[in-house]
């Protein structure tokens, strides 16, 4: 899916992986109860929205392939997350989900997709649903296959550090533009570029 750069693209994004990167990475989990936020998450949301950044997640589900959840389990988690963080002062302006695995035992959902990180459909489909423009966006992740999505979609990514890869395969659109220890970190670096390029 191509980006709209035209002139609805006029507004910048932060684009955020879900597990392990916005909150505790629970296997599988669909259950709103066992949501918990990741240290710093909703601080560094509000200071990223407060500096003009719209806010997406972007998440592969690939449980709905494996016919562990359906579709409509995944959206309600997604709801509770954005509940979640409105009650922190964060609007979650997008959550889109890829519910496809090549592996996959459900039908229609064993596929190969260009949605699935990292390839960058999804993360595409989130600047166009956000009319941001890729080369004012970021994306974060804590694996190197947020980061090849990300960068191939066009926007800047950051790489948080957390222990969560075990595959550091470098390649072409796999070296992030910044690696940080947490998301606080992650958004000062954000916030230090923007004041850089303005």
């Amino acid at each position: 899916m191509a980006v709209n750069r035209g002139p609805a693209a006029t507004s910048k994004a932060v684009l955020f992986d879900k597990d392990g990167t916005l909150i505790r990475d629970v296997p599988y989990n669909v259950d709103p109860s066992l949501i918990e936020l990741a240290p710093g998450a909703a601080a560094a949301l509000v200071a990223l929205q407060a500096a003009g950044y719209r806010i997406g997640i972007v998440t592969n589900q690939s449980g709905v392939a494996r016919g562990y959840f359906d579709e409509a389990s995944v959206a309600l988690l997604g709801l509770a997350l954005r509940e979640t963080f409105e009650r922190a002062g964060v609007e979650i302006e997008c959550f889109l989900f890829c519910p496809h695995h090549p592996d996959g035992a459900v039908e229609d959902y064993g596929i190969e997709c260009d949605c699935r990180k990292p390839k960058p459909g999804l993360v595409r489909r989130a600047l166009a649903t956000l009319e941001a423009d890729a080369a004012e966006s970021w994306f974060v992740g804590d694996i190197l296959n947020d980061v090849e999505a990300g960068s191939r979609a066009g926007c800047r990514t950051v790489l948080l550090d957390v222990g969560n890869e075990s595959e550091w395969r470098r390649g072409p659109y796999r070296t992030p533009d910044v690696v940080a220890p947490d998301l606080l970190a992650a958004a000062r670096a954000i916030l230090e570029a923007r004041l850089m390029t303005a």
